[in-house]
């Protein structure tokens, strides 16, 4: 069975991202970090540097630590002014720092993964959120992660995923799949 991390990057507490996100992973065995609970500061980038990135005492190498030790990774984030989360940012961003990072090869670690997402919006998500979803697979060939695929669900007002059949449908499919892995 392949170990699978839910990377959150929703502000809210129970909204449609998570919803969504709970109905696709019913009953399969997963973790799950919600980005919001955690601390990720903003650093320079300092790629072209001989020194490299400056230590940044936050919750970054616990989280990126967690994210290696898995095989699936499905990043779940709102569709917020139509690209990922800040939180979700942020956190990509500082993949730059795991480039420089002696103690691994993040890019060959990252090429040994599944990756899938999730992205829950309203204003027309389904076109709407495809440069998003692009993003994604850009990042995702980048550090050479394979590409599982996306779901997008309609949600603006609390709950409002759950009226979403076509999410709805995605969601038990991309179930039984994940179920059967």
């Amino acid at each position: 069975m392949s170990k699978i991390l839910v990377i959150n990057g929703s502000s809210r507490e129970n909204g449609n991202t998570e919803m969504f996100t709970s109905l696709i992973l019913k009953d399969v065995p997963h973790q799950s970090i919600h980005l919001r609970h955690h601390t990720i500061i903003p650093i320079v980038d300092k790629r072209h540097s001989p020194e490299g990135f400056t230590p940044v005492e936050d919750d970054y190498d616990h989280i990126i630590q967690s994210v290696l030790a898995h095989d699936i990774l499905v990043f779940a984030t709102p569709l917020y002014w139509y690209g990922m989360s800040g939180h979700m940012k942020l956190f990509v961003d500082r993949w730059s720092q795991s480039l420089r990072d002696p103690r691994f090869d993040f890019k060959k670690e990252m090429s040994k993964k599944k990756g899938f997402v999730i992205i829950c919006g309203g204003d027309n998500p389904s076109i709407k959120a495809l440069p998003l979803v692009q993003q994604f697979r850009y990042i995702f060939d980048f550090v050479g992660m394979e590409w599982m695929g996306y779901v997008i669900g309609k949600g603006n007002s609390p709950g409002e995923i759950m009226q979403d059949q076509n999410a709805m449908a995605q969601a038990k499919h991309w179930n039984q799949y994940l179920q059967s892995l």
